[in-house]
Order: structure tokens, then sequence, then C-alpha cells
């Protein structure tokens, strides 16, 4: 049986808790011994190698050297990374290590909750197949992202509420390589209720299952 570790904590106001849930049913209903921690010193963890999908749900926090390297390392061995938000894309502004893993890091959500919509780039993937554009209603996130991700969704901003940006493309959804581990990312999900939402749940769960060692 494959094993995961969700890791929850940090600014409340993107549930973490709830969040938490919903990826444990997900997970255990999917084959997963799912364990769950709440604190960042379960990254470093000696032997967190055993996991074979780690979920990281701490936005706007910090993590210590030894668990950012412990977890980095552990990923470039080939463990899962998987998550959402500014839980995975926003966890540690202080860590480039830690951003240079994930494949991006928040900076901005103009407007704060808008209307949007996400496009699929890459429909033919086992994540996105069936899911086609869709509206949504959330933080359209802006943020830096490494040029080697392997983009499956996107966004386009307006200008409406930074008119600099009128146009930028945007990728919501990604998957990547760090070492031998793999890495998915979307930044879909500012609060837990969004996971109602079908297309952002089918990516997600697909996304993270992918990204657990087989």
């Amino acid at each position: 049986m494959r094993k995961a570790l969700i890791v929850w904590g940090g600014w409340d106001g993107h549930e973490p808790g709830k969040c938490a849930e919903i990826y444990k049913s997900w997970l255990t209903d999917d084959g997963f011994e799912v364990t769950v921690a709440t604190e960042t010193k379960a990254f470093a963890d000696p032997d967190l190698s055993r996991f074979d999908l780690i979920v990281p749900i701490y936005t706007m926090s910090k993590i210590e050297k030894d668990e950012a390297a412990n977890l980095c390392k552990t990923i470039e061995a080939g463990t899962g990374l998987g998550g959402h938000h500014g839980g995975m894309g926003d966890a540690f502004r202080d860590c480039v290590d830690y951003q240079f893993m994930v494949g991006g890091q928040w900076v901005a959500h103009p407007g704060n909750i808008i209307d949007y919509h996400v496009d699929i780039v890459k429909g033919d993937d086992p994540i996105t197949k069936g899911v086609s554009r869709f509206p949504y209603r959330s933080e359209q996130y802006y943020m830096h992202v490494d040029p080697s991700n392997e983009v499956l969704a996107t966004t386009t901003f307006g200008g409406e509420h930074a008119y600099w940006i009128n146009g930028v493309t945007m990728p919501v959804v990604w998957k990547r390589k760090h070492g031998k581990g793999r890495v998915f990312y979307s930044s879909l999900g500012h609060v837990a209720s969004e996971f109602q939402v079908p297309e952002m749940a089918t990516m997600l769960r697909r996304g993270i299952n992918w990204a657990a060692r087989s």
C-alpha cells in the first residue's frame, strides 16, 4: 500500500484543516495509507522517504533549514509532491529551495475574489482528459513560474485590477520533475468549498495521484 503524508497549518483563511480532510478522504479511497501532521517538523523526519506522496497545506509560514533540506532531498530522491493554491504555492516565502522544487511562487491576486476562466492547454494529458474550459470564481493567482514546468492549464488576466498585466496568460496547473520526484501543482482552491467545482477537483485528485511514487 502506498503511503501519503499531509502536513497542514499556517494561515487559517485558506481553511487548511478542511482541505486536509478532503485530501485524506480522496487518498484513502484511492488506496493510500494516510498520515496527517500539523507541524513543519514532520518534514525533518529522517525516514521521510517512506512516503510515496507529500501534500503540503501551509500558507505563509516558515520552514526551518533542516526541514526544508530534508524535504527537498526526499522529493529529489523520488517521493512525489502535490498540492494547491497558497498551501503549496505560497507556503514558505523565504525558502528559495522550496520554491525551486515547486516550480513557482505566488506574488499577487489582483481584485481578490473575482470571476475568470481556466483554459486547458493539454487536453490529451491524463490529468486534464475530459476537462474543458470552465468559469471559476476565486483569487486569480499571478505567479512567478519556472519555464521548465509542463503547463496543463492557464488563465488570462484582464486589466480591470492591474492594467499592466492586461492579456497576460498565466499557468494555473502544471507538473514537473524535481530530480527523480514528480511534482504537481494547481493554483485553484482558495477555500475548501472550491473542491466542489468538478473540474478543479478532477485535476487536483488526478494530479496528486500522478505525483505519487508508483
